[in-house]
């Protein structure tokens, strides 16, 4: 495990489109390998960072990614002062932190058979145009599952709760996988 000294530490924040939502930018890793969101200590007792920023007042949702951890609030901390908060939790907890923890998190069934094909060649459309967008964003995308031509996915991070990720680019995620994939697909968000 490699973390940075807390006197080393840069943190930079951005804002992203969504208002409830900032990006903290370390110029250490988070979560090297893979992303993940967290809504609930519960899920994420085992990343202490995770669980310190979840428990903070206001805030609902936590994605770490390589070395940007995003922030989401429920709209009712002025960002000036959960910056401050966000920015502490990180400088005490980052010096213990395991950026290679296990996310936990529960694998799509397989049943031990190969990936579903379509699956394969959605998720290499979504990393190719839509994924670079969404994480610059502090967000990101997940394929939950394909069913004919309905595709359900559901946002992270910054994406989780921003107005225009159920709109416009929902409607450009259908767009591209559209001429991309299947003329008749329809995706729809959870």
């Amino acid at each position: 495990m490699e973390s940075q000294p807390a006197k080393d530490l840069q943190i930079r924040t951005q804002r992203t489109p969504n208002p409830n939502a900032w990006k903290f930018i370390l110029n250490s890793d988070v979560k090297r390998t893979g992303k993940v969101s967290y809504t609930e200590t519960r899920e994420c007792e085992h990343v202490p960072l995770a669980a310190r920023l979840l428990r903070l007042a206001n805030v609902s949702q936590v994605h770490l990614f390589e070395n940007v951890l995003t922030v989401t609030q429920n709209g009712a901390s002025d960002w000036a002062v959960l910056a401050l908060s966000v920015e502490d939790v990180i400088r005490s907890a980052l010096p213990t932190h395991d950026a290679d923890f296990d996310d936990r998190m529960p694998k799509p069934k397989s049943n031990g058979a190969p990936l579903d094909p379509h699956l394969v060649e959605i998720e290499e459309i979504l990393d190719r145009t839509i994924r670079p967008g969404l994480q610059a964003d502090g967000g990101d995308l997940e394929v939950l599952e394909l069913d004919g031509n309905i595709l359900t996915v559901r946002y992270q991070g910054a994406c989780g709760s921003c107005p225009s990720a159920m709109t416009g680019t929902l409607e450009g995620i259908e767009s591209i996988l559209r001429t991309e994939f299947n003329p008749y697909l329809e995706v729809v968000a959870v």
